[in-house]
C-alpha cells in the first residue's frame, strides 16, 4: 500500500524575524507563521510601511477591541469591586464588634488568602494568551470542562450575590440619606419610605437600572471606571481628613435601628474625635447585635464575612482580559497594585475610625460616616457610587461568564438560549437571565447575610485557582513557564487551605453546600457534557501522568509476588467490527489488570511508518464504544507473526507488560459485523464513511486471502510460549452474548476441564495449565453476570476415583475456590490407546464427551496442550489445528488455556 502524500508541516525564512520581507511573497506567510505560534491573530499586531513592506511589531499589541491598560482596565475595576459596599458601610461594623486588634487580624488573615490568590491569578495569566472569560477562561482551560465548568458556574453566581450584595448597600445609603430622619434631609422630613418592601422595591429599581444600562452602555460604562474611581478616592479623602478636622460631636441613632428607636426617647452616639481613651476601649472585641438583620448575635464569623465580601474583588481586572491591551503585563501589575491600595486604605480607615468613634457608635450606627464628614454629601456620594458600580461591574461580569460558558456549550443545548439572544456582541440573554438571578438574591434583603454567601462563592472560585496554578506547578509541565516568578507550590497550597478554612469558618452551611453542588455538578458534567476538551487540555491528565510514571518507576518487576498476580492481557484483534464479543469478554476476565488491544497491519513497514499515528483515533473510538478499559496498540510488519513478536516485546511498560496474549480462533467461518447488524448491541454508525474506502475497519471478503497461514497461526502459539507468557484461543465467541447470559435461566455453568485430552495423565488437574484456568474461570466467576452460576471442574473417571475426588477437592479448598466437582462416567467408554492409532476418532469421541456436558454451560475452559514439535513441519502444524479444530466443534463459547507460570498462591 503506498503512502499518502503528506503536506508541509514547516516554513523556512531567509532571514531574521526583525527583517523587512517583501510584501507580495512574504505577507501572508509571515503573518501565518505567527498565527500558529502565538495562537491566533488577535495576539500578532500587522502593520504595512509606505515602501511596501509589511513590519511586525512586539507580540500582544493592541488589537481591535482591546484599548485598555494596567490602570484603567485592572487597577481601578479592582478597587472600586474591593471597596463596594465594604468602605462606607462596614468598617464601622467590623471594628466596633471585633475590635481594633481583631479587625487588623482579620484583615491580615483575609489579605494574606487575597496575596496568595493574586499570585497564582498572575502566574496563569502570564503563561500565554488570556481571552475574554476571565477568571472562568484560565480556570476551563487548565482544569477541563467538568471542573472548569462546575467553578465557571459557582463563579457566575458568586458574581449574580455580589451584585445583589452592593445594591443593598446602595439602598441602605439612599435610606440613611433620604429616608425619615437621613442625614441630607430637614428634620421631620423624608423622600424615601423604609421598610422590608419598601427597600426591596428600591433594590428591585435599581436593578432594573442595572439592566437597561447593560442592554444600552455596556460599553460607555466601561470607559467611565476611572471617572468612577476618582469620585470615590475623592470621598474617601474626604472621611480621612474628616477625622482631623471634625470636632467631637453626639449623633443620633438612624432611623433604620428600630431596636434602639423603641422609645420615643432620642438616643444619642459619640463621636470623641482622636482619645487614647476611645482607642483603648476599641482594642479588644465586644460582640453586639446586627440592626439589619433582626437584631441577630454578632460572632467572629459573622464580621468575618462581611469583611471578606470587600476584599473579593481581585478577578474584576481579569474578568477584562478580553479588552486590555497586553492581559499578560496588566493583570498582575493592575491587581498587586489594587490590592496593597485597598489595604492600605482599609488600614488606614480602621485605626482612625477605632481612634475616633465610641463602641456604641460603631454599633448601632454603620453610616456614620456621613454626619462626621467635613461634608456629608460627599459620603452619600461614595457609597452611591461605589455600591451602584461595582453592582453593575458584577452584573456585566456574570452575564459574560455565563455567555463563556454558552459558547463552550458546557451544558450542551440548556444553555443554547444565550448564543441565540446576542445582538451586536451584547449577551441579551444572558444579561436577562443574570438580572433575574440578582432579583431572585435581593429577597434575602440583609446585606449582612448576602455577605456571607457572597464570601463563600467567591472563597471557593479562589479554591480552584490556587487549585490550579499548584496543580500546573506540581506537574512540572514544560510549557508551564510564567513570566510572573513571585509564586510557588507553598503559596499556592496556602492560599488553599487558607480559602478552605475560612469558607468553613464564615459559614460551614453554606460552604458544605457548595463544595457539594460543585461536586454535583462536576459529575454531571463529567457524564453528560457534550463539551470536549481536546483543545483547551486539562490539568488532570497531567496530573496522572506525573503519578503513573512516578509509580511506575516504583513498581519493580523483580518484587512481584505470586499472591498478587493478576491477568495482564494482550489480546490480538484481527478486526474489531468481528471481534466484540471477544473484547468484552476479555475485559471481564483481566479483573482490573492491563488489557492491551493489539493488532497487526500486514504491509511494507517503509511505506506506512505514520499508521500507528492515523489509525489510533479510530482504535480509542473503539474502545470507548465498547466500554471496555484498555490500551490500544497497532504495529506494521511483513507478517502476523512478525507483529506479535513486535506487540509481546513491546507492549506495556515496566512491570506493567502482558503475561498473557489471547487469540481468536483460526477457522473458516465467515466474519460477522457486529456494527452492523440489527440484533447486536454493538451497532453503530460512528465507523461508517461516506464511501466504502473511508469506511473504518473494513472486514476481510469471504472470497479474500488471509494474511495469515494456517501453519504461521500454530507457529504463533508456540512462539507464545517460548517468549514464556501465558496462552489463551478463544472459539465460537460469535455464539457469546453477554445479556443473553443475564437472562437466560438456561445457562448455568461454567465449566473447567482439566485435562490435557492429547496426552491425559493423573496429574493433570495439578499442573501449570489446570491451575492457571482454575484461576481465570474463577475470575469470571467474580464478574456480577457469572455470580449466579455455578463453576463446575470435570474430573474424569480413572482407577482411583474417589481418591482423585478427596485431592481435588482438597486443592480447590486450598485455593479458596468455591466449585462443584463433577465426575464424568462416559470418560472410561473411551479408549485411549486410538490416540496414536486413530486420532480423529478418538478426538471426535472426546468432543461428543464435551458435548454431552455443556447443553447448560455458559462459558467452557479447556486445557490447551502444546504441539510435540514446536519448531515443526507446516504438515505437523496442520494436524495440530485440526486436532484443536476437532476437539471444540459445535462447543458454547470456549477459552483454550496454556499457562507457563504459577499465579496460584495458598499463603497469606
Amino acid at each position: 500500500m503506498n503512502s499518502e502524500s503528506s503536506p508541509s508541516i514547516g516554513v523556512s525564512f531567509a532571514g531574521n524575524i526583525g527583517e523587512k520581507i517583501p510584501l507580495m511573497n512574504r505577507r501572508r506567510q509571515m503573518f501565518d507563521y505567527f498565527t500558529r505560534m502565538f495562537g491566533n491573530s488577535s495576539t500578532v499586531s500587522e502593520e504595512t510601511s509606505k515602501d511596501g513592506y509589511v513590519e511586525f511589531g512586539n507580540i500582544g499589541e493592541a488589537t481591535s477591541g482591546r484599548t485598555l491598560g494596567p490602570f484603567a482596565g485592572v487597577f481601578a475595576p479592582v478597587c472600586l469591586s474591593m471597596f463596594s459596599a465594604m468602605l462606607f458601610l462596614r468598617v464601622g461594623f467590623v471594628v466596633g464588634n471585633a475590635g481594633l486588634i481583631e479587625t487588623l487580624f482579620q484583615f491580615a488573615i483575609a489579605y494574606t488568602i487575597i496575596v496568595f490568590t493574586v499570585m497564582s491569578v498572575c502566574a496563569i495569566s502570564t503563561n500565554g494568551a488570556v481571552e475574554g472569560g476571565g477568571a472562568y477562561f484560565m480556570i476551563s482551560r487548565t482544569l477541563g470542562p467538568e471542573l472548569g465548568g462546575s467553578i465557571g458556574t459557582l463563579f457566575f453566581l458568586a458574581n449574580i450575590v455580589s451584585s445583589a450584595l452592593c445594591l443593598t448597600g446602595c439602598v441602605e445609603g439612599l435610606i440613611d440619606n433620604f429616608g425619615e430622619s437621613g442625614y441630607l434631609m430637614p428634620k421631620d422630613s423624608y423622600i424615601l419610605n423604609d421598610g422590608h418592601w419598601w427597600r426591596f422595591t428600591y433594590t428591585s429599581s435599581l436593578n432594573f437600572l442595572n439592566l437597561l444600562i447593560c442592554l444600552i452602555g455596556a460599553t460607555l460604562f466601561a470607559k467611565t471606571t476611572v471617572i468612577i474611581f476618582a469620585i470615590v478616592v475623592i470621598c474617601l479623602l474626604s472621611s480621612v481628613i474628616s477625622f482631623f478636622l471634625k470636632s467631637p460631636l453626639q449623633i443620633e441613632v438612624p432611623a433604620a435601628n428600630t431596636f434602639v428607636n423603641q422609645t420615643n426617647a432620642t438616643v444619642l452616639l459619640n463621636y470623641t474625635g482622636f482619645s487614647l481613651t476611645t482607642f483603648t476601649e476599641n482594642l479588644g472585641p465586644k460582640f453586639g447585635n446586627d440592626y439589619t438583620s433582626n437584631n441577630i448575635a454578632v460572632t467572629f464569623s459573622t464580621v468575618f464575612g462581611v469583611l471578606f465580601c470587600g476584599v473579593t474583588g481581585i478577578l474584576a481586572g481579569a474578568n477584562m482580559s478580553g479588552n486590555l491591551k497586553n492581559p499578560s503585563y496588566s493583570i498582575p501589575r493592575g491587581t498587586l497594585g489594587g490590592v496593597l491600595f485597598t489595604f492600605i486604605s482599609y488600614i488606614a480607615l480602621s485605626i482612625l475610625v477605632a481612634a475616633t468613634c465610641s463602641r456604641d457608635l460603631l454599633q448601632e450606627n454603620y453610616v456614620f460616616l456621613m454626619p462626621i464628614n467635613i461634608w456629608p454629601p460627599f459620603t452619600s456620594i461614595g457609597i452611591l457610587t461605589a455600591t451602584f458600580s461595582a453592582s453593575l461591574s458584577c452584573l456585566i461580569g456574570s452575564s459574560r461568564v455565563l455567555e463563556a460558558l454558552a459558547k463552550d456549550r458546557i451544558y450542551g443545548r440548556l444553555l443554547q438560549f444565550v448564543n441565540y439572544g446576542v445582538w451586536h456582541s451584547n449577551p441579551i440573554a444572558a444579561v436577562l437571565f443574570s438580572w433575574l438571578l440578582v432579583q431572585l438574591i435581593l429577597f434575602i434583603g440583609s446585606l449582612n447575610l448576602i455577605a456571607q454567601l457572597n464570601s463563600i462563592l467567591f472563597l471557593l472560585a479562589y479554591v480552584a485557582l490556587n487549585l490550579t496554578c499548584l496543580g500546573l506547578d506540581l506537574t512540572s509541565a514544560p510549557n508551564f513557564r510564567p513570566s510572573f516568578k513571585y509564586f510557588s507550590a507553598w503559596t499556592c497550597s496556602f492560599g488553599l487551605m487558607g480559602s478552605v478554612i475560612m469558607m468553613f469558618v464564615i459559614n460551614p452551611f453554606y460552604a458544605s453546600t457548595s463544595f457539594g453542588l460543585c461536586l454535583l455538578l462536576i459529575l454531571l458534567l463529567h457524564f453528560f457534557s457534550p463539551c470536549e476538551a481536546s483543545e483547551w487540555g486539562s490539568i488532570s491528565q497531567a496530573l496522572i501522568f506525573h503519578q503513573v510514571r512516578k509509580y511506575l518507576l516504583l513498581l519493580d518487576p523483580r518484587k512481584n509476588h505470586i499472591k498478587f498476580w493478576r491477568p495482564q492481557m494482550l489480546l490480538m484483534v484481527a478486526n474489531p467490527r468481528s471481534s466484540c464479543p471477544t473484547i468484552t469478554f476479555i475485559n471481564d476476565l483481566k479483573k482490573s489488570g492491563l488489557f492491551v488491544l493489539g493488532h497487526v497491519k500486514v504491509d511494507k513497514v517503509e511505506t506506512n511508518l505514520d499508521y500507528t499515528d492515523k489509525s489510533i483515533s479510530s482504535w480509542l473510538t473503539l474502545v470507548d464504544h465498547v466500554k471496555v478499559k484498555a490500551f490500544v496498540e497497532l504495529t506494521v510488519a511483513n507478517s502476523v507473526r512478525e507483529g506479535l513478536h513486535h506487540l509481546v516485546r513491546l507492549s506495556g511498560m515496566g512491570a506493567m507488560k502482558p503475561n498473557t496474549v489471547v487469540l481468536g480462533f483460526y477457522d473458516n467461518k465467515v466474519p460477522l459485523d457486529y456494527f452492523t447488524r440489527l440484533d447486536s448491541v454493538y451497532k453503530t454508525s460512528l465507523f461508517q464513511g461516506l464511501t466504502t474506502n473511508e469506511e473504518k475497519f473494513p472486514l476481510r471478503l469471504p472470497n479474500e486471502e488471509k494474511h495469515l497461514s494456517t501453519s504461521e497461526f500454530v507457529s504463533m502459539i508456540c512462539d507464545i510460549f517460548l517468549m514464556h507468557k501465558n496462552i489463551c484461543i478463544c472459539r465460537h465467541f460469535d455464539l457469546y452474548n453477554k445479556t443473553d447470559i443475564v437472562k437466560n435461566i438456561k445457562y448455568k455453568y461454567i465449566d473447567v476441564w482439566p485435562v490435557n485430552f492429547f496426552g491425559p495423565s493423573m496429574n493433570d488437574a495439578y499442573d501449570t495449565s489446570s491451575l492457571f484456568m482454575l484461576q481465570l474461570s474463577c475470575i469470571i466467576k467474580m464478574i456480577a453476570v457469572y455470580k449466579k452460576h455455578i463453576l463446575r471442574v470435570h474430573l474424569l473417571n480413572t482407577i482411583d476415583i474417589q481418591s482423585q475426588r478427596v485431592q481435588l477437592k482438597q486443592l480447590l479448598s486450598t485455593l479458596r475456590i468455591k466449585a462443584s466437582i463433577h465426575e464424568v462416567t462416559e470418560w472410561s467408554q473411551i479408549d485411549l490407546t486410538t490416540l496414536d492409532s486413530d486420532i480423529n476418532t478418538y478426538i471426535s469421541r472426546v468432543n461428543k464427551l464435551i458435548k454431552n456436558q455443556c447443553a447448560e454451560t455458559a462459558i467452557c475452559f479447556v486445557y490447551l496442550p502444546m504441539p510435540k514439535e514446536l519448531r515443526g513441519s507446516d504438515l505437523q502444524n496442520v494436524s495440530y489445528l485440526n486436532s484443536l479444530t476437532d476437539l471444540t466443534n459445535n462447543l458454547p463459547p470456549t477459552v483454550l488455556v496454556h499457562g507457563v507460570s504459577s499465579v496460584t498462591s495458598t499463603t497469606l
